[in-house]
């Protein structure tokens, strides 16, 4: 059973980013990776998903990454490999980890690509989804991997392809 602990503060507050889309986005993530089954387990499994700002995102980014910037999403997971195979065992809930979109350079991003503030944003939860269960983009076989999740889960979405070229 997934569960989802949002908290917004007040660059996101009406932006209509709801739970629902949220949750609609974690599971098209979990649904295109290796473990589809965190989605249906009886298990308690939660992601948690802070919106707030660039200079928020700035700090933690300067703080745990050691890039005193701001970037889009931000993802810290909290489970390795072995806890993921082993998600329908019955235990405590399982903690995967935080997402933190920052809002002013996913604006900026969404007016970029000519999409909704709305549908950038499940595209980067997405991807802060699949970091949480171990996919990164560090190498080129592991970045074509994540991509290619990337754009199954959000085909499952409605979402085109965010990397394909347009004419």
């Amino acid at each position: 059973m997934l569960e989802v602990a949002i908290d917004a503060d007040e660059e996101w507050d009406s932006s209509g980013l709801a739970e629902e889309l949220v949750r609609r986005a974690a599971e098209a993530a979990i649904a295109e990776s290796a473990f589809p089954q965190l989605a249906t387990s009886e298990r308690p499994v939660e992601i948690s998903v802070l919106l707030t700002g660039d200079d928020r995102v700035r700090e933690l980014n300067g703080e745990y990454r050691g890039k005193p910037n701001p970037t889009n999403v931000l993802s810290f997971p909290l489970v390795d490999q072995a806890d993921l195979r082993n998600a329908n065992v019955a235990g405590p809930e399982m903690l995967l980890g935080d997402i933190i979109l920052a809002r002013g350079t996913c604006q900026a991003e969404a007016a970029d690509k000519g999409v909704s503030l709305e549908q950038h944003a499940m595209h980067l939860l997405v991807h802060g989804t699949l970091h949480l269960l171990g996919y990164d983009h560090l190498s080129d076989d592991a970045a074509a991997d994540m991509e290619a999740r990337e754009i199954r889960a959000l085909e499952r979405l409605g979402i085109a392809n965010p990397y394909e070229a347009t004419a």
